[in-house]
């Protein structure tokens, strides 16, 4: 499978911006989708899963309660609403895919990758 990650730009503290991540290649609703964040000289960082169906959902604790995860499997696309986004929110966002009906926060567990997309978020 082919992903696609789209949505990133610049922001103030406190904006929102939604995250697409676009798939193609095989049969999207086999797939968990997850997102992960790296910032400039840090380690790559789980921020959330979503399961085939769209009903089991992780997200890390710094990021819970802000950002969405939702599937839309007709469109072979899964977003992450992000809300009151906060400075420590800028990284280059990617979105991975690992056959299966789990889900998963590790990222070694993920088999194909996007390309990432830049969320710069300013104080």
């Amino acid at each position: 499978v082919q992903l696609q990650a789209s949505g990133g730009g610049f922001v103030q503290a406190g904006g929102s911006l939604r995250l697409s991540c676009a798939a193609s290649g095989r049969t999207f609703g086999n797939y968990a989708i997850g997102w992960f964040r790296q910032a400039p000289g840090k380690e790559r960082e789980f921020v959330a899963t979503i399961n085939w169906s769209g009903v089991v959902i992780y997200y890390s604790d710094s990021v819970k309660g802000r950002f969405t995860i939702t599937r839309d499997n007709a469109k072979n696309t899964v977003y992450l609403q992000m809300n009151s986004l906060k400075p420590g929110d800028t990284a280059v966002y990617f979105c991975a895919a690992v056959e299966s009906y789990s889900t998963y926060i590790s990222a070694s567990e993920y088999e194909y990758w996007g390309q990432g997309t830049l969320v710069t978020v300013s104080s």
